[in-house]
C-alpha cells in the first residue's frame, strides 16, 4: 500500500514545467501526467503542452530523468484527440503526434520507468451513422492502431486509452454523444481482442461511468487488472431531481428542439454541447460529496492488487473551473488527503505518507537517440 498520487497538468495550462513542479510540491503529490498536446491542434478545451515535443532528444530525456530522480518525482505523457474521425488531415496529424509521444516515452525509459502514453481513440461519426457503424469503427480502430501499438511495443512503451465519451465533441443538435470508442468496457475488451498486444492498456476514469449510471466498482470487477495502468481521480455528482434528467432521462442525451416549441411545452433544453446530461464534475473530498463511494472504489482497487499511480484530473466546478489558482491547488490538496488513507501507509505520529524510500530510481535513457517516425513510415 504505497501508490503514488499524481496531478494531471491540464489544470495548469499557463504554467511552465518548473512552475508545475513547484505546485506539485505544494500539493503533496509524487508525480505528473504531463499534457503534451499539439500546439497547432484543433482542440481548445482542457489542453496544455508541458514538454517540447518537436525538439526532444536523448540528452533532454537524460536531463529530465536526472532531475526527476533528484526531485523524487515521476511522470507520464499524454495527448487526447480524435485519432480515427473528424477532419482527415487533423486525424493524421494526431496520429503522428502520438508517435512522437511514444518516442519521448521510450527515451524516458518506457515501461522500465513506468512512463506510459495517454490517448483517446476517438470515433468516426460518418461510419457510426451507417448500419453496423460501431463494428465499422472497431475495424477502423484496428487498421489505424495496429501499427501504432506495434511501434510502441517495439520500443517497450505502453499506450493507455482513457474512457471519456467526449460528449461535447459534436454540436448540441447531434442525436448521439458517443465520440470516443473506448468509453465503455465492452469496447475496450473488443479492442484488446482485435489487437492482442500487451503494449496497450487503459486509464480508467470512474467519473465517466457515474453519469452513465454504471457503478465503477462493477467495471473494475469485470476488468482485466493487467490492462489498468492508471486511475484518474475525478468525481461526478448526478443531479437526480434536475428538470433536465426528469424530462430526458439518463440513457439518452438531452435533444435539441425548436426553442419556441420547447418553451410552449415547458420542456428544458440546451444549446451547450457539453451540457446534455444532468451532472457536474467534482473532486472527491473537496466542497462536498459526489455520486461515488470513493472508499469502496479505492479499497476494491487495492484489494485487486492495483500498484500504479492515481492521477488527479482536476476539472472540478469549484476548483480548476473557477479559473482561480488558489482554488485549483486547494482542490488537488483536498483530493490527495481524501485518497491517502486508502493508498498510503500510516506513519506513527505523522499520519498517512507516501514512502519515498520504496520509490525505485529511474533507469537511464537509452544510449542512442530514437528517430522520429510518421504513419507513412510505419506502412
Amino acid at each position: 500500500m504505497n501508490n503514488p498520487i499524481w496531478v494531471m497538468t491540464s489544470a495548469f495550462p499557463k504554467l511552465s514545467f518548473d512552475e508545475i513542479v513547484s505546485q506539485v510540491r505544494v500539493i503533496g503529490a509524487q508525480g505528473m501526467e504531463l499534457c503534451v498536446f499539439r500546439r497547432d491542434g484543433s482542440r481548445k478545451d482542457h489542453v496544455a503542452t508541458h514538454l517540447d515535443y518537436e525538439t526532444f532528444s536523448r540528452d533532454d530525456a537524460q536531463r529530465l530523468i536526472d532531475r526527476l530522480n533528484g526531485e523524487k518525482l515521476r511522470i507520464s505523457v499524454g495527448a487526447y484527440d480524435n485519432m480515427i474521425g473528424g477532419d482527415p488531415a487533423e486525424r493524421v496529424a494526431n496520429q503522428n503526434h502520438i508517435l512522437k509521444l511514444i518516442r519521448i516515452a521510450a527515451l524516458l525509459g518506457g515501461d522500465a520507468n513506468d512512463v506510459v502514453v495517454g490517448t483517446f481513440v476517438g470515433y468516426n461519426q460518418e461510419l457510426g451513422k451507417e448500419d453496423g457503424g460501431f463494428q465499422k469503427n472497431l475495424d477502423l480502430y484496428k487498421k489505424v492502431f495496429t501499427p501504432i501499438v506495434k511501434y510502441a511495443e517495439s520500443l517497450g512503451v505502453t499506450l493507455v486509452y482513457e474512457n471519456c465519451p467526449m460528449e461535447g465533441w459534436q454540436p448540441a443538435s447531434a442525436p448521439t454523444t458517443y465520440n470516443n470508442l473506448p468509453c465503455c468496457l465492452a469496447a475496450r475488451k473488443l479492442m484488446y481482442a482485435l489487437i492482442p498486444s500487451k503494449a496497450h492498456a487503459e486509464t480508467y476514469d470512474p467519473s465517466h461511468d457515474i453519469w452513465q449510471c454504471v457503478d465503477p466498482c462493477d467495471v473494475i470487477l469485470n476488468s482485466d487488472m493487467k490492462r489498468i495502468r492508471r486511475i484518474h481521480i475525478k468525481g461526478t455528482r448526478n443531479f437526480t431531481a434536475n428538470p433536465h434528467a426528469v424530462h430526458w432521462g439518463r440513457i439518452y442525451p438531452m435533444q435539441q428542439v425548436k426553442p419556441a416549441l420547447a418553451k410552449k411545452a415547458k420542456v428544458p433544453t440546451t444549446d451547450n454541447p457539453w451540457c446534455r446530461f444532468a451532472y457536474e464534475p467534482r473532486l472527491p473530498g473537496f466542497g462536498g460529496s459526489d455520486s461515488l463511494d470513493w472508499a469502496k472504489f479505492l479499497e476494491l482497487l487495492m484489494a485487486k492488487g492495483y500498484q500504479y499511480p492515481f492521477v488527479i484530473e482536476n476539472e472540478g466546478c469549484n476548483s480548476s473551473h473557477t479559473g482561480d489558482m488558489g482554488a485549483t491547488v486547494q482542490g488537488f490538496q483536498a483530493t490527495v488527503l481524501n485518497t491517502a488513507p486508502v493508498v498510503w501507509p500510516l506513519v506513527k505520529g505523522k499520519g498517512y505518507f507516501f514512502d519515498t524510500a520504496k520509490l525505485p530510481a529511474l533507469k537511464a535513457a537509452p544510449k542512442k537517440d530514437i528517430p522520429v517516425v510518421t504513419m507513412d513510415d510505419l506502412k
